[in-house]
């Protein structure tokens, strides 16, 4: 094969032996850790894409509930398609709604519960994240390469253990990506072998120097199976799935398709035709799965109905292509700044290293090394165009500079690159070299070498572990953790509640609470009684989300609305409870302002705290130097932060949680206007 001294030079360092290379304990449990984790379940929020984007759009369709859906699915101009999601959140969903009644007949409890409505459609992604390490074990495979290395780094990195189990797009186009990459290997795998049998086989053909030879020789290569086209349906279907999904899919599906389609280019047999060809066949089997979302989505937000079908009432009016949308927003920078603009260099500098830590360094270092080999002109030692090794460098490199196009980049866009980065430099932070290599040098020199190098391998796989120990607490748990818990409460609270009372809820300093979670009464439907009469239930739960605004403003608010509802209380009999969630990081700055404004209007109660919870809004602020003043010296000072370190640590961890006040009114009656 035209790639073979470079393949065989990049797996002589990388190879196991086989006695090592099948122990998967350590895989095995790290996949065991990863459904554990998605049970738990994690309660750390991500962002809330991971609920506004899937549960909070589909939520509604199942279940009697009201439901907020995001901009994003507005019907005047949706840029997400539907489809999607009603297969990874609605499905799960659709399981839920039906073993529901037989758990309360025999347990008297119902599974539709804030942490059911989350488990559920986590576990489902959860599944789909392991198409990913089944992908990258078949690359492996195929290629002789070690794979318990890259499936151990895989399986380990929290870029899997988290974002892998959330319900979020990226994590749907990490699955695509990951089997996009395998069916591009496995063509590129079977047609190197075959371009080299027909290459040979042509030339045998040639030099045959009798006619039964020729007819043998033709024989063999018209028996050689086709591979021009092999997995065309699949990979197109498979892209399309993906810009539907995400339209950012395109940057990771370039690389792939581009080495899908220029296979074998350069042989004696296959030219710039086969080329064109492939690509009019990749077009054309692109058309069954791009009609059916542009239907689906047409019909969904209302731009195509049955009867418009059957009075042949159709235009281009009527269809709803979400991909096209989403690029006509996202092209606007305007529209991007509502989001956050970034630096350019955001994704390559920050987000791949706080991915993937050590092994996004080095994957970083690596491409350096490829520019640095292009600048000098070294161009026998690039990855060859038609190689795995080219394959994965392009699978992962191509996207980031892609994405770094667009001023808003969040780290999450970039996990799709995960398998191309494991593949390609997983072995770099493991020892991986064979028994045989190092048994075959017998000079101290050499074993001194090779031990310094383990020795540093093994500082570097410590480094490894630790950070993504770290993020896997952080954001699996710590991140926003009381979100989740506080949640459950509320429909706890809202479910017991008297039928007439009103709950006000204010939030400051954290991410948007997923309504859907909390399981409200449908306020939009039309009910109908016996008697025929139409109603709408009165919505009893409202919600002021305050971002980040600043305490005297929060203050006002607060101070307002209860007016208000004492005003509906007197007048109108209207019942009602106020709460507070906060940081408790804010907690005390909250109180001090409150006790600085006379006369108080409010008292403060404090219902519950939830832990763990940490909002990058609002840090934790601790002071070590609060009890040193100008006349201590150096030593004097250290010994009051050493002695007061536990006081610290204590203050520390009171802050690292989520505060849900009561809020009860102290204003006189003849104050209320």
């Amino acid at each position: 094969m035209r790639y073979k001294n470079e393949y065989n030079r990049f797996l002589k360092d990388n190879t196991y032996p086989t006695s090592i290379k099948l122990n998967l304990v350590p895989y095995w449990l790290l996949a065991i850790l990863r459904l554990a984790l998605t049970l738990i379940p994690q309660i750390g929020y991500i962002h809330p894409d991971e609920y506004f984007q899937s549960i909070e759009v589909i939520a509604g369709e199942y279940f009697d509930i009201d439901v907020y859906k995001p901009w994003e699915y507005n019907a005047t101009f949706p840029i997400r398609s539907i489809l999607i999601p009603y297969l990874t959140i609605g499905i799960p969903y659709s399981v839920l709604n039906r073993i529901s009644p037989y758990s309360y007949y025999v347990f008297g409890t119902t599974l539709k519960t804030p942490f059911s409505l989350v488990i559920f459609p986590r576990l489902l992604i959860c599944a789909l994240s392991f198409l990913s390490d089944y992908c990258l074990y078949k690359i492996c495979y195929i290629y002789g390469q070690n794979y318990r290395t890259r499936l151990i780094t895989f399986a380990s990195s929290y870029v899997i253990l988290i974002y892998a189990t959330r319900t979020f797009s990226n994590t749907i186009e990490l699955v695509l990506t990951s089997t996009l990459i395998y069916f591009v290997a496995k063509c590129m795998a079977t047609s190197d072998e075959i371009v080299y049998e027909d290459d040979y086989l042509s030339e045998k053909y040639k030099r045959a120097g009798n006619v039964v030879d020729r007819v043998k020789y033709f024989k063999l290569r018209a028996s050689l199976p086709s591979h021009s086209l092999n997995n065309c349906l699949i990979l197109a279907t498979i892209t399309v799935v993906g810009i539907f999904n995400r339209p950012t899919f395109v940057a990771f599906a370039f690389a792939p398709i581009f080495f899908w389609l220029q296979r074998g280019l350069g042989s004696k047999n296959i030219g710039l035709g086969d080329f064109h060809i492939r690509i009019f066949t990749f077009v054309l089997c692109t058309v069954p799965t791009v009609i059916l979302f542009i239907l689906t989505d047409s019909f969904y937000f209302g731009y195509l109905t049955l009867s418009e079908i059957h009075n042949l009432q159709i235009s281009m009016n009527n269809f709803v292509v979400t991909p096209l949308n989403f690029l006509k927003y996202n092209s606007v920078t305007k529209n991007l700044a509502n989001h956050g603009l970034h630096p350019q260099f955001l994704h390559l500098l920050v987000n791949v290293p706080l991915l993937y830590n050590v092994l996004g360094f080095v994957g970083l270092f690596a491409f350096g090394n490829i520019i640095y080999r292009c600048l000098r002109g070294r161009w026998s030692e690039l990855p060859r165009i038609q190689s795995i090794i080219g394959l994965m460098t392009a699978s992962f490199i191509l996207p980031i500079l892609m994405l770094s196009v667009f001023p808003h980049q969040e780290p999450r866009f970039l996990i799709p690159v995960t398998l191309p980065l494991i593949f390609l430099h997983s072995q770099r932070i493991r020892h991986v070299s064979t028994v045989e290599s190092v048994s075959s040098s017998n000079s101290d020199e050499s074993k001194l070498a090779f031990r310094r190098n383990k020795n540093s391998t093994n500082k570097v796989l410590v480094v490894w572990y630790v950070v993504n120990i770290v993020l896997t607490f952080f954001y699996g748990f710590l991140h926003q953790g009381g979100v989740l818990p506080l949640v459950s409460h509320l429909a706890a609270e809202l479910k017991a509640k008297p039928h007439a009372t009103n709950v006000h809820l204010f939030t400051s300093h954290i991410y948007s609470i997923p309504t859907a979670l909390l399981q409200l009464r449908n306020t939009r439907k039309t009910y109908v009684t016996r008697e025929q009469r139409k109603y709408k239930l009165a919505k009893d739960f409202h919600l002021y989300e305050q971002g980040s605004e600043n305490v005297e403003q929060i203050y006002q608010n607060i101070v307002d609305k209860i007016q208000e509802c004492e005003k509906k209380l007197r007048t109108k009999k209207q019942p009602y409870r106020l709460y507070y969630a906060l940081p408790a990081t804010f907690l005390d700055e909250f109180t001090r302002f409150r006790l600085t404004n006379q006369p108080q209007v409010f008292l403060l109660k404090t219902v519950k705290t939830f832990r763990p919870h940490i909002s990058i809004e609002k840090l934790p602020v601790l002071d070590f130097f609060y009890e040193c003043n100008d006349m201590d010296d150096l030593e004097i000072c250290t010994k009051k932060i050493v002695d007061n370190f536990l006081e610290n640590f204590y203050k520390c961890f009171r802050q690292l949680g989520l505060v849900l006040l009561k809020i009860e009114s102290s204003i006189p009656g003849d104050l209320i206007t």
